[in-house]
């Protein structure tokens, strides 16, 4: 499938990294149809599409985003709560959260999820996860289109962030990556290729930033300079943007 094949894009979850993942599409062009578990969800999602602090009706404010341009990307934008209103998506996107787990994000819930939506949304459709640790292939195992399984990691907010991680396993065909990495373009963003691996270990970015988050906490637990100054010294010494310690990741990395 080619970027051109794409006529409808279905993105499991209305929260903030679905809403932010729909309304990048929507600019780009695409017809989306958003699924979540109530009206009440989908609303609130509408409405931060629109009115929210990163929302298309604040660029049009800030003259990023004309009047037509808005009205033409909310014309594409649809809500539902029905799984079965996908069937016909050539394109899905997962990008459900932790559900009742509490965690960021639900690796059972995920499984279940990937294997209803094989059975519901047509053979041809391919599927793509917004995980941003879980092993890509055991998600697809699930499936029955382990050729048209491929990672799309965007970060939050996701309208407003460059970086996709591409996800591919052994099985992904080089045209459904080629597919997603169009697709990031499409929408304004930067694909990077993420070869998966087993173990649940993220991919690129995460990995990264973790090994520098827990590094930077034994340096505060060894009493060598405060969590502060250890901000300052990677944002003054390197250039970073934000210190290690400012992100609030430490469930994630693993460094508390």
């Amino acid at each position: 499938m080619k970027l051109s094949d794409v006529k409808c894009i279905g993105i499991l979850g209305a929260g903030v990294m679905g809403g932010g993942i729909a309304q990048s599409a929507i600019l780009a062009g695409f017809k989306v149809i958003v699924r979540d578990l109530d009206d009440k969800i989908c609303q609130k999602a509408r409405d931060t599409i629109v009115n929210g602090r990163f929302g298309i009706k604040g660029g049009v404010e800030r003259g990023k985003t004309t009047q037509e341009q808005m009205d033409k990307a909310l014309s594409l934008l649809n809500f539902t709560t029905k799984v079965e209103d996908l069937k016909d998506c050539d394109l899905v996107i997962e990008a459900i959260g932790g559900g009742d787990s509490g965690q960021l994000e639900n690796k059972p819930l995920k499984l279940k999820i990937f294997a209803e939506l094989d059975k519901v949304v047509k053979k041809d459709a391919v599927f793509a996860s917004n995980t941003s640790m879980f092993t890509l292939a055991d998600l697809a195992e699930v499936t029955t289109r382990k050729d048209k399984f491929v990672g799309m990691h965007l970060f939050s907010p996701a309208n407003i962030m460059k970086l996709v991680e591409v996800g591919y396993t052994k099985d992904t065909s080089e045209e459904t990556i080629k597919l997603i990495e169009d697709l990031s373009k499409a929408m304004d963003k930067t694909p990077i290729r993420v070869k998966d691996v087993p173990g649940d270990t993220g991919f690129v970015a995460n990995r990264v930033y973790g090994a520098a988050a827990r590094e930077a906490m034994k340096i505060v637990n060894e009493g060598i300079a405060t969590a502060e100054d250890v901000n300052t010294a990677m944002m003054l010494g390197f250039r970073w943007p934000i210190g290690p310690l400012a992100m609030g990741m430490g469930a994630r990395s693993g460094w508390k």
